[in-house]
């Protein structure tokens, strides 16, 4: 089974604060946007939503609104899918085509060509503990998951990738663990001039 790694250019504690923010603007907009993703995936998860799990629009409107939730946890993907929405709205999807799909231990390889080049401020793998949601969000038993990197770890990890240039430090990588790197590097590069802004990313 493969597994998908989606991850979004924007300011960490402004996205926390759209849980429960009430804003029917934001809702109305995302409904715009993604109207036919939120239909196909109530065709996807219909089996769940027959037995009780919120249609997407339902998730999405308890999220902005700060609940209620379902009590069954079972029914927690939902709601961290609508928070995936509201960064996909909100947010800068960075390019994650060495991440979709992938399969296996990929993110611990990654994070292993990561320390190789002395990059240990930031984890691939990191995104799939769940760590990066909102308090009050309810958790998904399995997938998805959510972390995010600030804006100080960012900076950190690419001050330790410069230094590892200017120690000359180039140890041989796999090509597409190598890649995948230089994707991540490209990723922190976004932060760069923009105070407050960081990563936020989804393991599904």
């Amino acid at each position: 089974m493969s597994s998908s790694l989606h991850v979004f250019l924007l300011d960490p504690t402004a996205a926390r604060g759209l849980v429960g923010s009430g804003d029917e603007r934001l809702l109305q907009l995302v409904h715009d946007r993604h109207g036919d993703e939120l239909a196909a995936d109530d065709d996807y998860f219909s089996f769940e939503i027959e037995r009780g799990a919120p249609s997407s629009a339902e998730a999405l409107r308890a999220v902005v609104n700060g609940g209620p939730y379902s009590e069954d946890q079972e029914h927690a993907f939902q709601y961290v899918c609508a928070y995936q929405r509201l960064c996909w709205t909100t947010g800068r999807f960075l390019d994650n085509s060495s991440f979709s799909p992938f399969r296996g231990a990929w993110l611990d390889a990654v994070d292993e060509g990561l320390r190789a080049l002395r990059i240990t401020e930031v984890s691939v793998a990191e995104f799939g503990y769940n760590r990066g949601l909102p308090a009050g969000l309810p958790r998904s038993l399995d997938y998805p998951a959510c972390g995010e990197w600030t804006h100080e770890r960012c900076l950190a990890a690419l001050e330790q990738f410069e230094q590892t240039k200017r120690d000359d430090h180039a140890p041989p990588l796999d090509p597409d663990v190598a890649k995948a790197v230089f994707d991540v590097i490209a990723w922190l590069r976004q932060v760069e001039g923009r105070p407050g802004f960081g990563i936020i990313g989804f393991v599904g």
